[in-house]
């Protein structure tokens, strides 16, 4: 094998959106061809028009290009190769590799009913294999006229060496009885056509690699080199599924907030390692990534675990890129879009908000007290911290920082203790209730940087309301709403 020849191929079937399973089926496969510094396909399997949508394949391309999961070369869309399948297969029956069958659906159902009563394995039976009576203007099907006798072998490059008994393998179907060709045969061909030659995919489709063989080795092409990749199980161990995350891509960007970066490395994980490194960027990837480190378990996906990694992601991106992420998400929150000078504060809050979030939806959440208007509402945590005294100590409070000339977190840090020492408290006891004055919250920045991202004027105007008994409240906003 020369480096150059490597050619890896993710071929998805568009009646869907691109699943988390084959977002990283496609993963595994850039990261081997540029490894080896080969190619890397994108074939759309849309054969299937009944359930492929245009909708499904803008879904997939999407996808992959938010996970810079770039292919070279045109897409390749099966539904427009049919007519080399079907050469394929007529090259097949002038070989004697393949024949006609005129058994009815109903035949066949009969079939079916009589092996299931027999409890027999539901197979073809060959009926029509060996027969050269054919009846004259009937619709047959192609079927491939598999070997009865030993065993086919797959040196798997990660399941290892798997046989089966070619018993096992009947007859299967490549062109039905309307003429339009069937997956096998449209994959094999295709794979064959492309000059793919590292197939990786879901160990689901293990079996289906004895069977396409049939069709190789009948046309006497290059066999391909095979690596069926563990499936992905929920974190109970149980089959992926919607509870466990089993989302399509574009969720984990629009609902759950997730920067690709993260979502790359944490499926790059699954089921791949390269020693104890858990930050794996795409070039260190490129560099570590082969076959040999794909262990032959199932994956467990955990969500809290991606939720960690994007947790820091977040706090390596750029600032700029971060805001312009969330600033949809912020409008979303507050009922509008933000202006360009707000725009400019989102940015200059990012170094506050992004280490104390995991998602950019907290970001977005943990930025709104920067926009919410005038009296700020109060959740129920955070007024219990303004009963009492409060409203006097940040009365205090408002007149030591209204003489604060140079507005910056050093002076305004000397202001606040200045009053926790004049009121024999410590900081903790003023700091807590500005920041539910300043935020409408118990959590935020640390205060200092929320009080120097809010400005004095906004500030001051906050402090003043809560010490005059201003200020909205989690119930008289539901109320309003």
């Amino acid at each position: 094998m020369s480096a150059s020849s490597v050619v890896t191929r993710f071929a998805p079937s568009p009646t869907g959106f691109l699943h988390i399973g084959g977002a990283r089926t496609a993963l595994f496969n850039l990261l081997f061809a540029r490894h080896h510094g080969g190619k890397f396909l994108l074939r759309i399997e849309d054969t299937d028009k009944a359930r492929s949508t245009q909708e499904a394949i803008d879904a997939i391309l999407d996808g992959m290009t938010w996970l810079d999961l770039h292919w070279d070369g045109e897409t390749v869309f099966q539904s427009q190769r049919a007519a080399r399948h079907v050469e394929v297969a007529e090259a097949m029956l002038a070989g004697g590799h393949a024949y006609r069958c005129y058994a009815t659906s109903e035949e066949l159902a009969e079939l079916r009913e009589q092996q299931r009563a027999a409890k027999l394995p539901l197979r073809y039976d060959g009926r029509w294999r060996d027969r050269t009576d054919w009846p004259e203007d009937a619709p047959y099907a192609v079927r491939l006229k598999a070997p009865r006798d030993g065993e086919t072998a797959i040196d798997d490059l990660v399941q290892g060496r798997v046989t089966v008994q070619n018993s096992e393998l009947d007859d299967m179907i490549l062109l039905r009885s309307d003429g339009t060709p069937t997956y096998m045969l449209a994959v094999v061909v295709d794979d064959h056509d492309m000059d793919v030659t590292h197939v990786i995919r879901g160990d689901d489709h293990l079996n289906n690699a004895f069977r396409q063989l049939g069709i190789i080795k009948a046309m006497g092409w290059p066999e391909p080199a095979y690596a069926h990749i563990p499936l992905i199980h929920g974190a109970d161990g149980a089959k992926l599924s919607k509870r466990h995350g089993a989302l399509g891509v574009d969720a984990y960007r629009d609902e759950l907030g997730m920067l690709p970066e993260a979502v790359n490395n944490y499926l790059l994980r699954l089921g791949w390692g390269h020693g104890d490194a858990e930050i794996i960027s795409r070039d260190q990837a490129i560099e570590w990534f082969d076959i040999g480190g794909v262990g032959r378990s199932p994956s467990r996906f955990d969500l809290k675990k991606l939720e960690n990694l994007n947790g820091h992601y977040l706090r390596e991106a750029d600032d700029a890129r971060l805001a312009g992420l969330a600033d949809p998400r912020v409008a979303k929150l507050i009922g509008r879009a933000l202006s360009p000078d707000e725009q400019a504060l989102l940015v200059r809050a990012m170094p506050e908000l992004k280490p104390r979030a995991k998602t950019l939806d907290e970001i977005a959440d943990g930025a709104t007290f920067l926009f919410a208007a005038r009296p700020l509402t109060i959740d129920d945590k955070a007024a219990a911290l303004l009963q009492g005294e409060a409203p006097t100590l940040l009365g205090k409070a408002h007149d030591a920082l209204a003489a604060v000339s140079d507005w910056a977190a050093g002076p305004i840090e000397e202001a606040v203790r200045q009053v926790a020492e004049e009121a024999g408290i410590g900081l903790g006891k003023v700091a807590q209730p500005l920041r539910a004055a300043l935020t409408g919250r118990t959590t935020s920045p640390g205060i200092f940087d929320v009080l120097v991202l809010l400005g004095r004027a906004e500030s001051l105007a906050r402090l003043a309301d809560v010490a005059q008994g201003n200020r909205g409240s989690a119930e008289a906003q539901m109320i309003k709403e």
